[in-house]
């Protein structure tokens, strides 16, 4: 069986943010065994599994990305949409905008130590739209 479901993650300041819970608060009952694919509809924020216990991580997550890709450079053409607009699409591009988990025992099948990650890349980037596609 398949099911899909879209919600809105609510807003947040650029940055990673851990929303497990946000997410598992809006899917339908899981099955027993099968699949999560979660997708942003978004070109400026992605989706990506790391740490979910120390919020370091998520800080170092951020300076190393606004090292990686830095705004305002001077080769830039698509400037229209402010200084943050073009890094955020570059860093979507190398985060990703899905992620597929197993799911076992009626559960994310994740690791102790690892949570999903919204990467919001724009300083006012709004609510985020999530598909989840159960398969199982």
């Amino acid at each position: 069986m398949v099911r899909q479901t879209e919600f809105s993650l609510k807003p947040r300041n650029k940055g990673f943010h851990l929303v497990t819970s946000e997410i598992l608060g809006n899917l339908p009952e899981l099955p027993e065994y099968g699949l999560l694919n979660l997708f942003i509809k978004h070109t400026s924020a992605a989706l990506t599994i790391n740490e979910n216990a120390d919020p370091d991580v998520r800080a170092d997550m951020k300076s190393i990305f606004e090292h990686l890709v830095r705004e305002r450079e001077p080769y830039y053409r698509h400037t229209l949409e402010g200084d943050d607009d073009m890094p955020a699409h570059a860093n979507s591009t190398l985060t990703g905008v899905s992620l597929t988990i197993p799911i076992t025992n009626g559960k994310l099948n994740l690791g102790v130590w690892q949570g999903i990650y919204l990467c919001e890349f724009r300083e006012c980037g709004g609510a985020r739209k999530i598909v989840a596609t159960v398969i199982g």
